[in-house]
């Protein structure tokens, strides 16, 4: 079903209205950063007790670009210009409890060389570079498995769709 569409003699409460109650999904960012080791960066969340560890990224801001919104959290929850490589996943994660379903785009990325992360105080409390099968059992089931993808896609020199971690397309 369309909605209205507004112009000459459309009306543009009702197409106000339409886009208002469509359903609202929320978009993050984050980052893949490697060290020249193949290493993750994985970054310590005071604020999540249930699984501390993540990747760096966040919350896509009202008229922000995936790859702004990556840009701009890498700058603030590392301190330092991380060198963006290329998109290697995006995962359509299901909503759960009060958190409402969600896209995340994942990219790549490396920090410039001898920099180490600068995190922000009262956000992030730690951070360390972990091998692949240490940030599986570090990460969440989710994130761990969007790592697990994007790790193998970005070998590939590929972009992979993913639901919930997992691809969900035959290959």
């Amino acid at each position: 079903m369309l909605g209205p569409v507004s112009g000459p003699g459309g009306d543009e409460e009702a197409e106000r209205r339409f886009f208002a109650g469509l359903p609202a999904t929320r978009g993050a960012a984050g980052a893949l950063v490697l060290s020249p080791a193949g290493e993750v960066l994985l970054v310590e969340r005071p604020y999540r007790p249930d699984s501390p560890w993540g990747l760096p990224g966040g919350i896509i801001e009202r008229d922000e670009s995936p790859l702004a919104a990556c840009r701009r959290e890498l700058a603030e929850e590392l301190g330092v210009q991380a060198r963006l490589g290329r998109l290697v996943a995006v995962d359509w994660v299901p909503g759960e409890g009060v958190r409402t379903t969600a896209l995340h785009w994942l990219f790549t990325a490396g920090l410039p060389a001898g920099a180490e992360p600068r995190l922000p105080p009262g956000e992030l409390s730690g951070w360390t570079w972990a091998a692949p099968a240490r940030a599986a059992v570090l990460l969440s089931p989710g994130t761990a498995r969007r790592v697990a993808a994007g790790l193998a896609a970005a070998a590939a020199g590929e972009t992979v769709y993913l639901e919930d971690g997992r691809p969900p397309l035959d290959r």
